[in-house]
């Protein structure tokens, strides 16, 4: 399965601008996987018109967004446990934090955002995903998204760096 993964995407208007970064990076990809700051329900109603979507809520997002999804989440795909968590909270960094909101679930895959910091890496034999931002690089040079590949055998993650 072919997951196209983002986070903070932070679209306060023009929400229907996700429509363009999905036909433009994720055509071919089967889901879509966004863990918070959407800051519009409208963001995740125009994803599920096009893709299978999971996700989670962010501290930016609103009361809409956050009825609508579970702060942190665990959902199964070929086989492998993927916790997602958006990374916000205490002082620790977005990775450790997300990595203790799952660390006792023998978890596969922490797919985890907020920092806007692309990452790929593993922690304790946990395969660790931070996409970066696709709208908002903040501290980053490109804006990034994540592609991931699953199948009983193997795990493909790969960064996509890119300008606007």
């Amino acid at each position: 399965m072919k997951i196209g993964v983002i986070s903070d995407t932070h679209f306060t208007k023009r929400s229907e601008d996700i429509l363009n970064i999905i036909d433009r990076y994720f055509s071919d990809v089967d889901m879509i996987i966004h863990v918070g700051d959407f800051n519009s329900i409208n963001v995740i109603e125009n994803i599920e018109k096009k893709k299978r979507f999971a996700g989670v809520y962010g501290n930016n997002d609103g009361s809409n967004v956050r009825e609508y999804l579970r702060e942190k989440s665990v959902i199964n795909i070929e086989g492998y446990k993927i916790g997602m968590y958006h990374g916000h909270g205490d002082k620790k960094t977005a990775m450790d934090r997300a990595y203790n909101e799952f660390k006792d679930s023998k978890m596969d895959i922490i797919i985890f955002g907020h920092s806007h910091q692309p990452i790929i890496k593993t922690k304790n034999k946990i395969l660790m995903i931070n996409p970066g931002s696709p709208t908002r690089k903040l501290k980053e040079r490109w804006y990034s998204y994540v592609l991931l590949e699953l199948d009983r055998k193997k795990i493909e993650a790969k960064v996509v760096f890119f300008s606007k």
